[in-house]
Order: C-alpha cells, then structure tokens, then sequence
C-alpha cells in the first residue's frame, strides 16, 4: 500500500471541531510539545535500568507507577476505545465523564482527537486513507520498517489531522465531553503532577517527590504510549487471524496484560462494537472484566457482549455449523 499527501481524508467543515482542541491542522506549538512528551518519558524508561541497579526502586514508587499505568491504560481501552469510539455499551452520566478524565490522563490526545482518529482508523483499515497502517508504504521488508515506524510513532506528526466533525459528531456536540477534550491540558498535568504530590507526601521528603515523578509519571507514561502504539503497529503485522477481517490485524499474546486486552485486536477488528476482544479461554482481558463489574452496579447496561454463535460466525475457516461438521466428520 502506498500513500501521499493527498490520501483519503475526507474533507468536512468543522466550526465546532477547533473548539475540542485540535481542529485540522496540528500547530508547530503541538508537535513541539508532543515530540517532547514522547522524548523525555522515553527517555526516563531508558534510565530506569542503571536507576534500578544503583538505587533500586522503593515499593511506593512502584505502586504509583502500575496505579497511575492501568488508570490510564484503563481509561483509554474502555473509555476512549470500547465506548466512545464503538458504543461497545452505554454509561450513566458520572461513568462517562470518569471514562473521560482517566482517558485524557493516559496523555495520548484530546478525547474527540483520539475517537476521529480511530474511527477513520476503522474505516479504512490497512487501506487508502487509515492514518496509522504500518503496511503504509508497501509490503517489501524496507516499507514494512518504514511503515511500522510511522505506525508506531511518526503519523502523529503528520499536519493533516482527522476531520473531527465527520468522523466524532457526538462528541463535538457534547458540551460535557467537548469541554473535557479542551481541557486536556489540565489533565495532563494532573496525571503528571499526582504522583510526586503522593510521593512527597507520604515520605515527607523532595526525595520521594522527585523518585514519584521519575516512576509515577515519566516512566508511567512513557510505557503507556509505547504498549498502545504497539497496537497500532504490531498488532497490525503479527499475530494471529483466527477471525475474518478486511485487514492485517492479528493476535498478540505477550502485549495481553499491558494493554488491557487490546492486543486480541483480530477479534476486534472482525467486531468493533463487540465489549470483549479476548474471547477465547485463557484470553486475558482487564478492560471487559471492569465493563462486567460496571454493568452489575448498573452503571453500564446494554453491554454488547459477544455470543458463542456471534464469535463462530466470525472465525476464519467458516461460521459455527461448518466447524461443528468438520469435527463430527473427523471424529466418523
């Protein structure tokens, strides 16, 4: 696949999108500040080896590290992902305003930024116009490098932005998540700030504000933005397609944990609205676990939930009756 300029984008008017924070073109002030929220955690998460081996790292630290981790990495794959961007389920008014704030926490984008993006992702998926296939430039060894490159970082830089008001209309005239999406800047600073401010506290010491917001924030962040671009980019060129979709997606077992369940991105793919996207047994996924934790304290209701019929529908070699008889006949 090769791309230009003048790829799909789809073209839409959008009063109402600068407003969310973005609007069509990314601002030189935009991929300033996004280049250095790339390149200062990344390069905290290079130092945490010699830090580890000199001073080791203290239990609160840790802790604040996987809270503030799955906060975020929780806010972006339930809330952001499986509800804003798919309507996987519906939210009472105080959870989809949470869903919201953890998302913008995860400090990945502005909320109708990052559900216009990943629909237009849906769209045209490993085709013309997706802004983040890795298969972008071709299918030889080199453009596949150069490809999973831009799918894991560099289309972030790209000017041309998705068409807010096309392609997350909901949400732009939401005034609720409209706003949230505008203050993204101060969530941002929350979730960088939070973690030095408890660790200060609880040890009483600069020393401890200092080493929560090395673990808590920089290196939180840091592996966050790397586990989720993963998707994009790895997910996207290995793994396993025991399900039907139009694209590369594919399984990838070891990013299970880090991503919440994401990387079962091959069911995802074959049904996006679908709440659980590791449905096989032993299919790790945190974020459908909470979706049925929400659902019996009835914050969450008409939860797209998979069915058994549904899922064998989808796989790769046939629906669920032709299955059925390939095993009887190989059992006869």
């Amino acid at each position: 696949m090769t791309s230009s300029s003048s790829d799909v984008i789809d073209k839409a008017p959008s009063d109402g999108a600068t407003a969310t924070l973005g609007g069509e073109q990314k601002r030189s002030i935009e991929q300033i500040a996004l280049l250095v929220f790339i390149v200062v955690p990344f390069l905290a998460l290079l130092a945490t080896v010699p830090l580890v081996w000199g001073w080791g790292v203290s239990w609160l630290d840790l802790g604040l590290l996987v809270f503030f981790y799955f906060l975020g990495c929780h806010g972006i794959t339930i809330g952001f992902h499986r509800y804003f961007t798919h309507g996987s389920f519906k939210a009472k008014r105080p959870l989809r305003i949470a869903l919201a704030i953890m998302g913008s926490m995860a400090v990945e984008g502005p909320l109708v930024r990052w559900v216009a993006d990943h629909r237009r992702h849906h769209k045209f998926s490993d085709a013309e116009g997706d802004p983040h296939s890795p298969w972008r430039f071709g299918e030889t060894l080199p453009a596949l490098m150069k490809g999973l490159w831009w799918a894991h970082i560099a289309w972030m830089f790209d000017e041309e932005q998705t068409p807010q008001e096309k392609y997350a209309p909901d949400l732009v005239r939401d005034p609720a998540m409209r706003a949230i999406s505008r203050q993204f800047a101060l969530w941002t600073a929350v979730s960088l700030l939070l973690p030095p401010l408890i660790g200060g506290l609880a040890t009483m010491s600069w020393w401890g504000a200092f080493t929560g917001f090395f673990w808590g924030s920089l290196v939180r962040v840091a592996l966050l933005h790397h586990v989720t671009w993963s998707i994009n980019s790895i997910c996207h060129a290995v793994g396993k397609r025991p399900f039907k979709s139009r694209d590369r997606s594919g399984n990838v077992w070891w990013l299970a944990v880090l991503s919440c369940g994401e990387s079962w991105h091959n069911l995802h793919h074959a049904d996006p609205t679908s709440a659980r996207h590791g449905v096989e047994r032993g299919q790790i996924d945190s974020s459908a676990r909470f979706i049925r934790w929400f659902e019996r304290l009835g914050w969450a209701y008409d939860v797209r939930w998979p069915s058994r019929s549904r899922i064998d529908a989808r796989r790769a070699d046939g629906d669920g009756s032709s299955r059925r008889g390939k095993a009887a006949a190989k059992a006869a």
